[in-house]
């Protein structure tokens, strides 16, 4: 006996629909079944993870802290995956962002101008660009797997970090702790509001996103992304170049995780340390699909994704759980949104092999 996927003729626009809030209601039952199995209460474990998170000023602000990376390479990750280039290394652009992005208050740290941040900025999107450069130059001109070698580029990015900071980089009056000098007043990223601590990375975020949504859905450049995601054969009779569109969603989504990255160290570290992300380049990918590959999408999913680490961190004070249980939360719900998709798009088959003959027998 075998299973086997066959694609299904005409899969449910309904369904489709649902999928992502069937895979969060999945996710949900798990967690509570994996809080009971831990020995506590499943209501009060949940009303801590998704709920009292809610109610407090100062956790809302933390939820946009952690929504606004999670938003702008979530959306650089749409653009990447509607044109079928797997970038899978978003971690390590952010990263490359950050380092990139910190020259200007690191190095020049004298100099105080109106213009460091703004030039910090931009410096941080192009190196995030020029990382993913590389794994689309080895796609484009020489055939390699981009999942490969943008992953792989997330391990010297982290590595390279460790030892800037371990050594050039590292502040003289730190106490030998690995950390950069503090950035300047004039390096630090502005809050939105008074009240708490989110920044303009938020409004980053929101603006890139909705300025990718306006470009898919009314330009161009939106229809060559989709035809050449559904079919490259179709793309290149219509006249468009895969090859220029390896580099262009690459860069995109390289400069939008850069940008994240300088914002994350700016608005709220305030320097560089060897860890700078809880793994943002990652959850993104999940926001990215759990936002159905749109932007708009994509700006709820980052919230929600930014309340599973507010919460996960509530849960840990409130039951003294494990810090794990954020990525379980997370990784659950990967699973539950790729599930649903697929079944929807497939449906089983039950292949029974017998003395050479075959019989099948289908799932609904």
């Amino acid at each position: 006996m075998r299973i086997e996927l066959e694609k299904r003729a005409n899969p449910s626009t309904l369904y489709s629909i649902l999928s992502p809030f069937l895979a969060l209601g999945l996710t949900v039952i798990a967690g509570g079944i994996m809080f009971a199995l831990l020995g506590k209460s499943p209501v009060a474990a949940l009303y801590s993870f998704f709920i009292e998170p809610l109610l407090d000023v100062w956790s809302l602000h933390e939820i946009a802290i952690k929504a606004a990376p999670l938003i702008l390479i979530g959306v650089g990750l749409s653009v990447c995956y509607r044109s079928n280039n797997w970038n899978i290394g978003a971690e390590g652009q952010f990263i490359a962002g950050a380092i990139a992005g910190s020259i200007v208050p690191v190095v020049f740290h004298e100099w105080h101008s109106p213009l460091v941040l703004p030039l910090m900025l931009i410096c941080g999107m192009i190196g995030g660009a020029l990382y993913a450069a590389v794994p689309a130059f080895l796609k484009a001109h020489m055939n390699t797997n981009e999942i490969l070698t943008s992953l792989m580029l997330v391990y010297i990015a982290q590595l390279f970090l460790d030892w800037l900071v371990r050594g050039p980089w590292r502040s003289p009056d730190a106490y030998n702790f690995p950390v950069t000098r503090d950035f300047a007043p004039e390096a630090i990223l502005p809050e939105l509001i008074a009240s708490g601590r989110a920044n303009l990375g938020f409004a980053f975020a929101i603006i890139a996103a909705v300025a990718l949504w306006i470009m898919m859905r009314y330009t161009l450049k939106g229809f060559e992304i989709t035809v050449l995601g559904q079919s490259e054969r179709a793309g290149r009779f219509a006249g468009f170049s895969s090859k220029r569109m390896i580099w262009f969603s690459m860069l995109l989504s390289g400069a939008l995780a850069g940008l994240a990255g300088i914002s994350e160290v700016s608005g709220t570290i305030g320097k560089l340390q060897p860890i700078i992300s809880p793994g943002y380049g990652f959850t993104a990918i999940i926001v990215a699909f759990l936002g159905r590959l749109n932007p708009l999408g994509i700006i709820a999913a980052g919230l929600f994704l930014a309340l599973t680490y507010v919460g996960g961190e509530a849960v840990q004070l409130t039951l003294s759980v494990s810090d794990k249980v954020t990525r379980v939360f997370q990784g659950l719900l990967l699973f539950f949104v790729l599930s649903c998709d697929t079944l929807i798009q497939y449906k089983i088959r039950l292949v029974f092999s017998r003395l050479g003959r075959t019989s099948e027998g289908g799932a609904h």
